[in-house]
This record gives structure tokens, C-alpha cells and sequence, in this order.
């Protein structure tokens, strides 16, 4: 089965929680937030950095999204409606807090920015290759704080491979194209810096 098909099956079953829940079945909106609050704590984690930030930002994406279930039209998926509530939620998090630009930017492999994106990941067990490579990931993690806010932010929810570009474009308010073209840049000023850097 393709994930074309994955996902429209999913959209199905969103589709008849969603009409649940607007009927008053709290169970059915329960089921939605299981299946969906990973990405929305992703995408929140995206925007404010931290874990803890990013729960309460999810939270009170799922209470607004609660309230404004009846709103929902189905234009867009219940997951990108659900997106973009959460990346809005961020944001004005973001703001109030004044504190999104000392956010720690993880590179770990299942979070942040994957090596193999950026084409630096040769590393051996000897000491010397993992205190080179320790470096490495310092100088990914500058490289990503120094990116512009837009682009990092693209990049961060593109490389955390839970959204599609037209997902991430619906959350930032910014066509597809835009979005394909942020990412992009993002990986080459990265790769430029580390290269001024020594890292071929």
C-alpha cells in the first residue's frame, strides 16, 4: 500500500472523528489528539525549543482546536488545520516569551537536522574521528542558529519528516514552492558555512 493511500485512509477516519466530536463524542476528539499529537509536538518543538514550552504550546493548540472544531470546513486535512493552529499557538508563544532565540537547536538522530542531509557524515569509532565529529555537530547546531528565523524554521520542521512541504507551507503561511526553496537555501548556507570551516 502506497502512502498516498496510508494517508487517505487516514483522512477518512479523521473525517468520521471529527463528525463525532462536533456531535459531542469527547472520545472520538481524544482519538485525534492520539493519533496526531506527535506532529503537533514536533512542529510545536520546531518553533519555542523546548520540550517543556512545546507541551504547553500543544495543549492549548488541542483546547483552541476543541473550541473551533464546529469551524473546521474540510478544505484542508484535520491534520493540517491541526498544524497550523499549533504553529500560530508557537509563535505567539514565541514572542511573549522573548526567549525563542536561545533556543537549543538538537541535531540528534531522531531530532533536528539529520547529518546525511548535509552530506558531512564520515566518522569512525577512533578518538580523534568522534572528537571530530563532536565538533562537527557544534558547528551544525551554529550553523542552524544563524540561519534566518524563516528559513530555520522551515528547515527544522522539513528535516523532522513528520509534515509534507504543502503541510509546512499551510502552517507558515507560504507556498509550496517557497517553502521547497527555504529548505533548500537553509542546506546551502549550512553547507557553506561548515565548508569555510574545513569540512568538505
Amino acid at each position: 500500500m502506497s502512502k498516498s493511500h496510508v494517508n487517505a485512509a487516514g483522512d477518512d477516519v479523521d473525517v468520521e472523528l471529527v463528525a463525532q466530536a462536533r456531535k459531542g463524542n469527547q472520545n472520538a476528539f481524544e482519538q485525534l489528539v492520539y493519533r496526531h499529537q506527535s506532529a503537533v509536538h514536533r512542529a510545536a518543538l520546531s518553533a519555542v525549543g523546548s520540550p517543556a514550552d512545546a507541551d504547553d504550546v500543544a495543549q492549548d493548540a488541542f483546547l483552541l482546536a476543541y473550541q473551533r472544531l464546529k469551524s473546521f470546513r474540510g478544505e484542508a486535512t484535520f491534520k493540517t488545520w491541526m498544524l497550523t493552529i499549533t504553529w500560530n499557538q508557537a509563535i505567539n508563544h514565541r514572542r511573549k516569551s522573548g526567549r525563542w532565540w536561545k533556543r537549543f537547536v538538537s541535531v540528534d538522530a531522531d531530532e533536528g537536522l539529520p547529518f546525511e542531509s548535509l552530506h558531512f557524515a564520515s566518522t569512525s569509532g577512533t578518538p580523534e574521528d568522534l572528537a571530530a565529529h563532536g565538533q562537527l555537530r557544534d558547528e551544525i547546531r551554529q550553523a542552524i542558529r544563524a540561519l534566518p528565523q524563516t528559513l530555520r524554521d522551515t528547515l527544522l520542521l522539513a528535516q523532522s519528516g513528520d509534515y509534507t512541504y504543502d503541510e509546512i507551507g499551510a502552517m507558515v503561511k507560504a507556498r509550496t514552492g517557497t517553502i521547497k526553496w527555504r529548505v533548500s537555501e537553509a542546506r546551502r548556507l549550512i553547507r557553506e558555512r561548515l565548508a569555510a570551516r574545513g569540512y568538505k
